[in-house]
């Protein structure tokens, strides 16, 4: 549980990094703007499922252009998601969890693996973003574990 928490409050940090680097960017692309969204929502479906709230229907990519708004999305994930996982127990991380995708196909999937899946699926995107900041030529954020370990 220990390791998942400490992950969890990287994904924290890296979430607001990357947000960071696209302010200073001051990025036009709309596609990486639909990207950094697609993050942020990704983390609410996640969550709806992990609370059983049901398939409430999102919109993994909308067009995007409020940074700000999307940086509300990404505070209020992380407030969420330190409340669910504040009252989890260890033994809870195996519960197997049902829930239909956002195609309506049915599926079971552990606590433990839907953690890492919100972990990986954010660090695979910040990736490309920071590719794409790159090829703006401009300043991308370094997200790695190690650095916001070594803080």
């Amino acid at each position: 549980m220990k390791t998942i928490m400490r992950m969890m409050d990287h994904l924290y940090w890296a979430d607001g990094r990357i947000l960071d680097a696209l302010e200073a960017s001051d990025t036009k692309d709309t596609e990486l703007l639909k990207l950094v969204r697609h993050v942020a929502v990704a983390e609410q479906v996640w969550l709806s499922r992990l609370e059983g709230r049901g398939n409430v229907q999102y919109w993994l990519w909308e067009e995007a252009e409020d940074l700000p708004e999307i940086r509300r999305m990404f505070e209020a994930n992380a407030k969420d998601y330190r409340n669910y996982i504040g009252k989890l127990e260890e033994s809870a991380l195996d519960q197997m969890i049902s829930y239909s995708s956002q195609n309506g196909r049915s599926f079971q999937t552990s606590v433990r693996d839907i953690l890492l899946q919100v972990l990986l699926h954010g660090q695979y995107h910040r990736g490309q973003i920071n590719r794409a900041l790159r090829m703006e030529g401009a300043e991308p954020a370094p997200v790695d574990y190690i650095t916001f370990a070594r803080l």
